[in-house]
């Protein structure tokens, strides 16, 4: 631990310095993961991107390098999951909360192949975010009321009658129009 004595007197904690070879080899070794996976699944595609995500249309799992080693693994491993259970659509909110679930645990598995942990806390982490999101969509926007989904982009108040549409993204926002239905 490296110390620096101001003029004042005082010892204050100076942090080293992350070295571009530290940074090199976690990239290296992120690469070389990737390589590894594009080996034992050839008919899938490995490319880097923004977010991670899985596309069954092109058979590509998308990763992102720019951020920690251990991050990527479990993204990665998460989005082969989705491809190795075939996932391409969900028709309603639980159907997606199935499905992350599901990938979750196919990614635990994987992962023990390539002596990668994924913590049971980090998976409800992850899931937490769909709860949250589904617990958004499903308020109701006029009278804070939780309700089921009526379909895969409405959900319908049955305390206040108000219809909302929403979005199938999400990162969206879950509110896209309400109207209020007259009692008849």
């Amino acid at each position: 631990m490296k110390t620096s004595t101001k003029s004042t007197g005082k010892t204050s904690f100076v942090p080293p310095a992350v070295s571009k070879v530290s940074v090199g080899k976690l990239k290296a070794r992120a690469e070389a993961f990737i390589k590894q996976l594009g080996l034992d699944y050839p008919d899938l595609k490995f490319e880097p991107g923004n977010q991670e995500h899985w596309s069954p249309r092109s058979k590509t799992v998308t990763y992102n390098l720019n951020q920690p080693l251990r991050d990527l693994r479990y993204g990665v491993l998460h989005e082969l999951a989705h491809a190795l259970l075939e996932h391409a659509d969900y028709s309603n909110d639980f159907e997606l909360l199935k499905l992350e679930t599901d990938a979750w645990d196919m990614a635990s598995d994987i992962g023990h192949r390539y002596h990668i942990e994924i913590g049971s806390e980090h998976i409800q982490n992850c899931l937490d975010t769909y709860r949250d999101w589904l617990h958004r969509r499903s308020t109701c926007p006029s009278c804070s009321m939780h309700v089921l989904q009526k379909n895969s982009s409405s959900y319908h108040c049955f305390n206040c009658q108000t219809t909302w549409n929403v979005s199938t993204g999400r990162f969206v926002r879950p509110y896209r129009r309400k109207q209020k239905l007259s009692a008849s």
